[in-house]
């Protein structure tokens, strides 16, 4: 069983718990792997890659994240969330004009500390390890890109305002320390209080299926998605000569008489099977292909 599956992670679900329920549905021998953690407080989109699909994860396009997320002004959080322990800060009113403005600041290329609690290592424990024992570290700024940070609604209360926003970013933002920053900068503290993940790369919210949907290995192949799924962004070549087949199939170097651009492609039979992922080489009149990761030919 080799392909992608498309999860939507429910809430109070760590992204292992994810894993270990699909486990029940596959051969033992089976690798499991997913793409991007999701807190347990949040829910979306969780693609996890199966079999021989695991081999291709460092070939995804999944730098392209997107979110729904809700944050609630009026106090902080020490883990930036609703989970965590608020501190009130007596301030939460919202000025909608001051708000677009501050969204326009955090839109493009910007600087996020990362937060104490999340899974970063630090001199051989993970943050939010230290975090629990009460122990604060000075963790180093990251650079990170919100391609769009849109304002979906206002809802102002008596003693919060909630802020429901819709952000496109790249892979390593923190959503939660984006609330934080967003509070701080308004002036009446904020912590994120919903995120739903709509989006990573190729794997969309409209064709993930929870894991309850679930009923037997059978069920579990009809999800299945095809092993080059995700792969769209990466040219197509086609091997027919036996030749050519025949080096591939030990891995090995070969040519073919067409002008390609540098760069990765997808090698595929004439029966349309996914063979490989290979690098180009061009030369005059030729490109060599260099195989880097073979699946037809596993053992």
């Amino acid at each position: 069983m080799n392909g992608f599956l498309n999860i939507y992670k429910t809430q109070g679900q760590s992204s292992y718990d994810v894993i270990r329920q699909l486990k029940k549905y596959v051969n033992r021998k089976t690798r499991l792997g997913h793409l991007g953690t999701l807190d347990p407080m949040a829910t979306g989109v969780l693609p996890v890659a199966v079999g021989q699909a695991t081999r291709i994860i460092p070939y995804l396009d999944d730098s392209i994240k997107e979110y729904v997320a809700s944050m609630t002004t009026g106090a902080e959080s020490d883990t930036q969330d609703a989970w965590g322990q608020l501190v009130f800060t007596g301030e939460h009113k919202v000025d909608k004009d001051q708000l677009q403005d501050i969204v326009k600041e955090f839109t493009g290329r910007i600087r996020q500390i990362p937060p104490m609690y999340s899974a970063i290592h630090h001199e051989g424990k993970r943050l939010y390890e230290l975090a629990r024992q009460g122990i604060v570290v000075e963790r180093a700024e990251r650079e990170i890109e919100i391609h769009e940070l849109k304002i979906l609604e206002v809802i102002p209360g008596e003693y919060s305002c909630r802020i429901h926003l819709q952000v496109t970013c790249s892979k390593g933002t923190y959503i939660r320390t984006l609330c934080h920053d967003i509070g701080r900068k308004l002036g009446t503290g904020a912590y994120m209080s919903a995120l739903e993940r709509i989006r990573v790369g190729d794997f969309h919210l409209h064709n993930s299926f929870k894991i309850d949907e679930l009923k037997d290995q059978v069920s579990l192949k009809d999800m299945l998605l095809p092993l080059d799924y995700p792969l769209t962004a990466l040219p197509e070549v086609v091997i027919d000569s036996p030749e050519s087949l025949h080096y591939l199939s030990h891995g090995n170097p070969f040519t073919i008489e067409q002008n390609l651009l540098p760069g990765k492609i997808k090698l595929y039979s004439v029966s349309g099977q996914l063979l490989a992922i290979a690098k180009t080489k061009p030369q005059e009149n030729i490109t060599v292909i260099q195989p880097e990761r073979m699946f037809i030919f596993d053992n």
